[in-house]
């Protein structure tokens, strides 16, 4: 799979989750303070890392800044983007199976190594739901990408 992975700070996290990426077998895309002379700012790389996903060179993305709400709300500006901001396993495997999320927003100041690798097994075995009123959410934020309340 390929994943942009987007932080702006240059922290152990951040280091730790691109091995760990690398280790699971995916292509890692850096964007911020993960590739050398890119744009550190928070708004900026999770735009970048998010703008993949949307256009389709990347699968999915992480993004990471201090608290991981900046990282998450940037993303989310980019249309057809899905960022959840998730502290624990649980929220990463609800954000998969009935947000169909296909970024994920981490916070540097609160995830641990072992966290990191619990919300990364969680978010990688979750499936989007086939629950039809879970479709239709996801099918409902859809519309909100582009100005629709209705089809």
């Amino acid at each position: 799979m390929r994943i942009s992975v987007s932080s702006d700070m240059d922290e152990p996290v951040a280091r730790t989750l691109v091995a760990a990426l690398r280790d699971r077998g995916h292509e890692v895309r850096p964007h911020g303070a993960l590739s050398p002379g890119g744009d550190a700012q928070w708004a900026v790389c999770s735009e970048a890392a998010a703008r993949e996903v949307a256009e389709g060179t990347a699968d999915q993305a992480v993004v990471c800044c201090w608290t991981g709400t900046g990282a998450s709300i940037a993303a989310n500006k980019v249309p057809g983007v899905r960022a959840a901001l998730c502290t624990d396993a649980y929220t990463a495997d609800g954000a998969r199976r009935w947000n169909d999320a296909n970024v994920l927003a981490l916070s540097l100041r609160l995830t641990s190594e072992p966290l990191l690798a619990e919300i990364l097994d969680a978010w990688f075995a979750g499936e989007p739901s086939s629950d039809a009123e879970d479709r239709q959410n996801v099918d409902r934020v859809r519309l909100l990408d582009h100005g629709k309340d209705r089809l």
